[in-house]
């Protein structure tokens, strides 16, 4: 069984429940042991670097050094950060370390105060990467008992995930949710949409200028037939699912469409119980008419 390191981050916890739940529940599937990381600090997400951006460094360093701690005895561990702010401050402190030795110097003298230190030998990964590169997409297919026949999928990574470091898929066209949702048997829609920005937390700070950036992916998501959004991103689902009643009220037209994560789908595909994924979360229940609902999971019609 191969072992990774989660570091959940603080959305994971909170607001994006249902992407640990179903991620832990998809993972034990594949055989794959998640070990959360100890004694883990907030990342800083974005905004923390727009204030100081060596002290977010230092914040994110101390979880990469604590990681650099957990050896199972066979070398370093990998780091999964499932969340796109999480997954993009780990990256984007080691990059600048690696290329600005100032920084790397700072953070340095920072963590020795903590009785801390960094070598640079951890890696971190996304779960999308670990699940096409790593596992593969063979295995992925092999746990699948309810295909998701039949389904229209709007693929929608955001833009932290793959931007602007491109560390396992394209920044232009990211396709790696595309085929493991491929691989359960749905189709993927084909949208320029897939990369743009939800307006991240403007949705709550300047509302004017984050809600058309969400209605314009919804929309596009609806004439584009999809029966549902996937995921990857938990401020990405917050803000999809969470803000469409205001978004309907404020524009007038329905934009009602389910949207979960890729790893809730993967989960349905496996034939999970549905609680287990933390779908009983999410406000607007995915449309399955193909599909009935039976205790432990979901059964396809014969």
């Amino acid at each position: 069984m191969n072992t990774y390191l989660l570091y959940p981050g603080c959305s994971l916890q909170s607001t994006g429940r249902g992407y640990e739940e179903s991620l832990r529940a998809v993972f034990n599937k594949l055989d794959i042991e998640l070990r959360e990381l100890p004694d883990w600090n907030c990342c800083g997400a974005t905004a923390h670097a727009s204030i100081d951006e060596t002290q977010a460094f230092c914040l994110t360093a101390r979880n990469l050094a604590i990681a650099e701690m957990q050896s199972n005895g066979a070398g370093d561990l990998d780091v999964i950060a499932p969340c796109s702010a999480c997954f993009l401050a780990l990256t984007k402190t080691q990059r600048y370390m690696a290329t600005y030795p100032h920084v790397k110097e700072r953070v340095h003298k920072a963590l020795a105060t903590a009785g801390l230190k960094l070598r640079g030998r951890t890696r971190v990964r996304h779960p999308l990467d670990v699940i096409v590169n790593d596992i593969g997409l063979d295995i992925v297919k092999e746990k699948v008992t309810s295909p998701l026949n039949g389904q229209h999928i709007a693929c929608y990574y955001g833009c932290q995930v793959v931007r602007p470091f491109e560390t396992f898929d394209s920044s232009a066209q990211p396709v790696t949710m595309d085929l493991i949702l491929n691989a359960l048997g749905a189709k993927t829609v084909d949208w320029s949409l897939k990369t743009h920005c939800c307006g991240g937390s403007l949705t709550g700070t300047i509302p004017d200028a984050g809600l058309p950036l969400n209605r314009m992916i919804l929309k596009e998501a609806i004439r584009r037939d999809a029966d549902m959004i996937a995921t990857c991103c938990p401020l990405c689902q917050f803000n999809l699912e969470c803000l469409q009643n205001t978004i309907i009220r404020k524009y007038k037209e329905d934009l009602t469409v389910p949207v979960v994560y890729f790893t809730q789908l993967m989960g349905m595909a496996f034939g999970l119980d549905e609680r287990a994924l933390g779908l009983h979360r999410v406000f607007v229940k995915p449309r399955l008419p193909d599909f009935e609902r039976e205790k432990g999971g979901v059964k396809a019609h014969a």
